[in-house]
This record gives C-alpha cells, structure tokens and sequence, in this order.
C-alpha cells in the first residue's frame, strides 16, 4: 500500500464543516483513496458509485427528508464520480445546510463538469484537492520505501498510475492500453454530445509526439481537418479531465520574447507512451530528453501542489532562439530551470537573468533532479 499524500490532508479537514472535493483523472487513485479514508475512520460511512443507476435515482431528488432516508445514519458519506449526478450541486447543498453534523466527501474526474455544478452553490463551503498520478514524494515516503533512482525508467515510460506502477512489463502494457482505450475518454465524450474519439485519439497522439516542443494549433487544425476552435475546446477538455496540461510563454518586457505559444504535457507518461504505443526501453529512444522534461515538470508541480506551494508556471523562448525549459513565478520572485538528461552545461541565459532582476537559474539534470522534486 502506498499511502497517499492527499489522506493525511483530507483526515485533518473532517467534520469541520465543508464538504470535500477530489478532483483527478479516472484510474488515479481516488476510489482506493476514499476507501481508505473510510476505513481509518471510526464514524458510520456510507460509499456510493454514483455512476451505477440505482444511485443516480435515489440522489437526483434534492428533498432533504428523501436524501436522508437514502444515506441512512451514516455520518462520512462518500459520493464517488458525483459529476455523474445531474443536479449535484444543489444536493451537496441542501445536505450541508439541513444535515450539518453529516461530513461529505465527493470525487470528480472531470473539473468542467463536476465544477460547474458546485461552484456557485457551494462558494466558500467546499475544499477542493486535486489527486495525481503517485509523485516522487509519496514513492519515497512509502511502507515499501522504493529507490525513486533505481524506478526512473519505469516511471518514464509506464508513468505512475498506482495499479500499472505495481505491475510488470506485460501487465503495465496490458492496463495502460486497456486505460487509454476505455477510461481516458468517457467523461469527455458525454460533454456536449460528442459521439466518437476519433480526432481526440488524433490530436491526443499529436500533441504526445510534441511533448516539450511549442504546439502550433493552426497546424493541429490543417493535419486533422478541424478549425482551429475547435482544436483549442478539445485541449481545453483534455485539460479538464486531467490527461493533459498547458505551459504558456512567459513575457513581460522584452519585444523580442514568444508571447502566445504553449507546450502541451501530459499527466501521466504511460498514457503517453500507450498512445503512440512506444514502451521501448530508453536506452534506444530518440524522446527520452522529452520524456525527462515532462517527468520533471509534472513532479514540481505535483510537489508544490502537495506542500500548499502556489505558483505560476511556464516557458520561456525569443525570437532570437533563447529558450528556458520551465519558469516558477512564486512570491514574486522568478525561478528559471533547464532540465537535462544528460550531463552537458548550458549557457546561463544572461538576457533574462537581465531583464528580470530578482530571478535565478538552475540546470536539472540526473544529479540534483530528487532536490528539484522533492
């Protein structure tokens, strides 16, 4: 068992008056995790599905009286999946307003969906987390205590879903193919009637041949013979179920800086791996510096999120070919990092150290990467 990050966080905000919500892509991690809070806890609960029918009946009624007869007298009531409820938000909301003693846990692998039914009727009265793929830290801090070095190339190229990281070769192939063909797509395409993945299949193995390179939607747009608009609904929609994320350019100041591209990263790098289907080991690879590039932006991030660290994340290019792999804008203050397979040195970019005065630089590279991450 790997024990999450998110549980402790989660076991201190009980019964204080909020309702929870976990938000994370499908096979994550979120059903083991609420479970497991379940069992710690020495309250009567109560796990729902809401994606199975009977509960789905049972909990579109927001009449107080019915909802309790429903939940019985359980006092952590967990609603997994609860986007799946069509009026959800004002169900979590007539409960914590007529049932306040009652705790409430609700998990959500699509923000668009279940965001928007919570947003407005829940301000100021629900905590909202987001559970990723298992982070560095949480390998590290396990009961089985793994060598985060010695699992490097398992996590570039088979990610870290928890099911598929316990997995052998074949296993993890056999999962992450099965994930990426029956689970990556579900919540996206019940959002505004898409019907088939065909071009979200496309522009998914698109957008995983460009890992740390600038995406052009314009020519997303020409290659899979959709307009432009749409490109960028399909990637916001992509973001929202948590299978992919965006750097923006960083600019401020300087005429010569790329101001509107952005790089496109995915999540979890055995999703990516399975969609090009590409398990091969690194040593014959020509992305591994791609691979290592999202590896490690994804665990910064992962790692802040985890420590309450808020930050605003990007890259960095000119016109003039001078590029900065990741910048962190937090308190102010610029924190510049070029990530590196390999050993090599890199110039300090001294146009930009320049130009924004209170920043830094920082090469990542194989040596110092567990610092950087943890």
């Amino acid at each position: 068992m790997i024990t999450r990050i998110l549980q402790k966080k989660i076991e201190k905000e009980l019964f204080k008056g909020n309702i929870i919500i976990v938000y994370g892509a499908r096979q994550v991690g979120k059903t083991t995790l609420v479970k497991q809070i379940i069992e710690n806890s020495k309250e009567k609960s109560k796990y729902l599905n809401c994606e199975i029918l009977s509960v789905k009946n049972q909990l579109k009624d927001s009449e107080p009286e019915k909802l309790k007869f429903f939940l019985g007298d359980a006092r952590l009531i967990v609603l997994d999946e609860a986007q799946s409820i069509e009026n959800i938000g004002l169900v979590l909301k007539v409960l914590i307003d007529t049932y306040p003693d009652i705790q409430i846990i609700a998990t959500g692998s699509s923000s668009f969906d279940l965001a928007n039914k919570v947003n407005e009727p829940l301000t100021g009265r629900a905590i909202e987390l987001k559970l990723y793929p298992l982070s560095v830290q949480e390998l590290k801090e396990s009961k089985d205590s793994f060598d985060v070095e010695s699992k490097i190339e398992k996590l570039l190229i088979f990610g870290s879903y928890p099911e598929v990281f316990l997995l052998d070769k074949e296993d993890a192939i056999q999962k992450l193919d099965q994930i990426s063909s029956n689970y990556l797509f579900k919540d996206i395409l019940s959002y505004e009637g898409l019907k088939k993945p065909t071009i979200l299949v496309k522009l998914l193995k698109a957008l995983a041949l460009q890992v740390g390179s600038e995406v052009n939607y314009n020519e997303l747009s020409n290659s899979l013979d959709i307009d432009g608009k749409t490109v960028e609904k399909y990637i916001d929609l992509l973001e929202k179920c948590f299978i992919v994320f965006r750097l923006n350019a960083f600019s401020r100041n300087l005429r010569k800086e790329i101001s509107k591209s952005v790089k496109i990263y995915f999540y979890d790098l055995g999703i990516r791996n399975s969609l090009i289907q590409n398990y091969n080991p690194l040593d014959i690879r020509n992305d591994v510096g791609a691979l290592w590039e999202n590896f490690c932006i994804l665990e910064r991030i992962k790692r802040n999120r985890y420590n309450n660290i808020y930050a605003n994340y990007y890259f960095w290019r000119t016109y003039t070919q001078k590029e900065i792999d990741f910048i962190e804008e937090k308190d102010g203050k610029l924190s510049a990092f070029e990530i590196k397979w390999g050993k090599g040195l890199k110039p300090v970019p001294k146009e930009f150290l320049e130009e924004y005065k209170n920043s830094d630089f920082e090469i990542i590279n194989r040596d110092n990467y567990y610092k950087f991450l943890s």
